[in-house]
C-alpha cells in the first residue's frame, strides 16, 4: 500500500516529527553525521542544553544559544507547507513535534504540540515577563529582565520535566488517531520518543493502527523488536516530498503493523 493510499483511507492522521523536518530549512539535526552533536565545542552540547549548566554558566550557555539555537532567518519549507494544508483539509489532527524553531506555527498549523518548547517564548525567571526571540537574539551577555531578572527561554532543558499539558493532550492525540507518521527523529530522546508506542486502544486493530517511519538518517529504534512489519519500502524523495511518495534511496520509510 502506498503512503497517499494510507492517507486516503485513514480518518484521523497525527504527524510525530523531529529535527529532520526542519533540515531543509536550513536548520541543523542534532544526530546526524553533520549534526550539531557532531561538532567541536568547548563543552559537549549536551552539556550546554542542560539545566545545570544554564544555572551555573548562563553566559556560555547564551554564547551557544544565539550562535546554533536561533536560526531566526530559517523559513518554513515544503513538509511544513504540506502539513498545514492536510490540517486545512481536515486529514491532519495535530502535529507533534520535537523541535523549538516554531516552523509548524509559521507556515499555518494551528494545533502544534511543542514537545521541548519554543524559543519564541522567553520568560523572566523572577517576574514572569515575556520576551520574544529577538530580543533574546538582539542582546547581549546574559539577557536580563527590566527588573533585573535573568531571562530563560521556554524550551526543556536535559535535566528538565516536559510539560504536563503538552504530555497529556500528545499522548491523547496518539491515542485516539488510526495513522501515525514519524519523520524526521532518531527516536533517542526520551520521554518523547516513548510516545510513538503508548496508548495504543485495545479496540484497535494493529492492521488498523499505522505506523510510518520517515528519515534521512539510520535510527537505532528497535523497529523490529517493537513492532511486527508487514512490509517494508524505501523511497529516495526529500523530506518535504513525502506526501508524493517519489521512488529514490535515502529515506528508509518503514509500513509498521
Amino acid at each position: 500500500m502506498e503512503l497517499q493510499q494510507i492517507i486516503d483511507k485513514s480518518h484521523r492522521i497525527v504527524f510525530f516529527g523531529g529535527a529532520g523536518v526542519s533540515t531543509e530549512s536550513g536548520i541543523p539535526d542534532f544526530r546526524s553525521v553533520d549534526g550539531l552533536y557532531n561538532q567541536k565545542y568547548d563543552y559537549p552540547p549536551e552539556q550546554i542544553l542542560s539545566h545545570t549548566f544554564f544555572m551555573r554558566h548562563t553566559k556560555a550557555f547564551y554564547d551557544f544559544y544565539r550562535d546554533k539555537m536561533l536560526c531566526l532567518t530559517a523559513k518554513p519549507n515544503k513538509a511544513h507547507y504540506k502539513l498545514a494544508e492536510m490540517e486545512r483539509a481536515g486529514i491532519l489532527s495535530s502535529v507533534i513535534t520535537q523541535n523549538i524553531d516554531g516552523l509548524h506555527t509559521a507556515a499555518g498549523s494551528k494545533k502544534v504540540l511543542e514537545l521541548h518548547g519554543s524559543v519564541h517564548r522567553n520568560y523572566c525567571m523572577d517576574c514572569g515577563k515575556f520576551y520574544t526571540a529577538e530580543d533574546i537574539l538582539n542582546s547581549t551577555g546574559i539577557p536580563k529582565c527590566t527588573c533585573g531578572g535573568i531571562i530563560k527561554p521556554d524550551v526543556v532543558l536535559y535535566e528538565e520535566g516536559l510539560d504536563d499539558k503538552t504530555v497529556t493532550e500528545a499522548v491523547r492525540e496518539i491515542s485516539q488517531c488510526d495513522t501515525l507518521i514519524i519523520a524526521g527523529t532518531s527516536l533517542t530522546v526520551y520521554p518523547a520518543a516513548g510516545m510513538v508506542r503508548l496508548n495504543i486502544p485495545l479496540h484497535t486493530t494493529f492492521y488498523c493502527f499505522i505506523k510510518l517511519l520517515v528519515n534521512h538518517a539510520f535510527t537505532s529504534f528497535k523497529l523490529f523488536h517493537l513492532f511486527r512489519i508487514s512490509q517494508a519500502y524505501i523511497y529516495n524523495s526529500a523530506l518535504s516530498c513525502i506526501i508524493r511518495v517519489r521512488k529514490t534511496s535515502s529515506i528508509e520509510m518503514y509500513y509498521l503493523c
